[in-house]
């Protein structure tokens, strides 16, 4: 028998968490939380779950789940977030890895996207496969604070597993803005650190790049309604976050100059 830990990150998740946490009930032997200061009850049904809370300031997603992932006892880590839940299929099969020993160092696992209780097959939101269940001494997350992903040593591949997690984006619109503003300025921190200077007009650009990209690339029309919210939104958060980091390095080179 082997034993599974899982992590899971949040901020101010108290309406998702329950439905999360009740999933992993017989999978997880260890639930680390690492939370960024909640003001709703977050921690408090954490630790009445049983989870291991540990208060952090966020510093991006890579950073955050690596931390996470530090915290952990056991050497197999299941990394989920607190809005998304393992289906019956995937529950059953990592029971079966524990009861039967891990054969591989990673597995993949498919992730299912939902919008405003809606599933979203294309938009840039369709499902896609990705590393969540890893023996941290192999693999580890990457330090970026947006499009984090585990890195794996070259020439391991990730091993398919049966079954799903569903990832539940938001319950409203105003909740996906919200989640986007978040993004935005992380992105703007980023490009600010990156770039040693960005064009007035390159917003613009890169935002309507972002939407003719969400249509015609990912083909968000056929997701309808749902999907021209989400082009237009993420067009929106490129327009800003290449906004901010404008800003952001003006005020680095007046603090230079200082």
């Amino acid at each position: 028998m082997e034993y599974l830990s899982a992590t899971i990150i949040t901020r101010n998740e108290e309406r998702n968490l329950e439905r999360c946490l009740n999933a992993l009930k017989g999978v997880a032997d260890e639930i680390i939380v690492v939370d960024s200061y909640s003001t709703d009850r977050t921690t408090e049904i954490c630790k009445r779950y049983g989870c291991k809370v540990t208060s952090r300031e966020f510093q991006g997603f890579g950073s955050q789940r690596q931390y996470a992932t530090g915290l952990t006892t056991h050497s197999y880590v299941l990394s989920i977030d607190a809005d998304e839940v393992i289906d019956d299929t995937l529950r059953q099969q990592i029971i079966k890895l524990k009861e039967q020993g891990f054969e591989h160092r990673v597995y993949s696992i498919t992730v299912r996207n939902y919008f405003c209780g809606q599933p979203i097959n294309h938009s840039g939101f369709e499902q896609t496969r990705r590393v969540r269940l890893f023996n941290k001494r192999y693999a580890n997350w990457n330090m970026r604070s947006v499009s984090d992903s585990v890195d794996i040593p070259g020439g391991v591949e990730p091993q398919p597993l049966p079954g799903s997690i569903h990832h539940y984006r938001c319950a409203s619109i105003e909740e996906f803005i919200k989640k986007e503003n978040r993004i935005a300025a992380l992105e703007a921190k980023m490009l600010a650190n990156s770039c040693r200077s960005i064009s007035p007009v390159t917003p613009l650009f890169m935002a309507s790049l972002q939407y003719i990209k969400a249509q015609l690339l990912h083909h968000a029309w056929l997701d309808g309604a749902h999907g021209f919210a989400i082009a237009g939104r993420r067009a929106k958060t490129t327009f800003e976050a290449y906004r901010m980091a404008i800003h952001l390095l003006k005020e680095n080179k007046q603090l230079s100059k200082s």
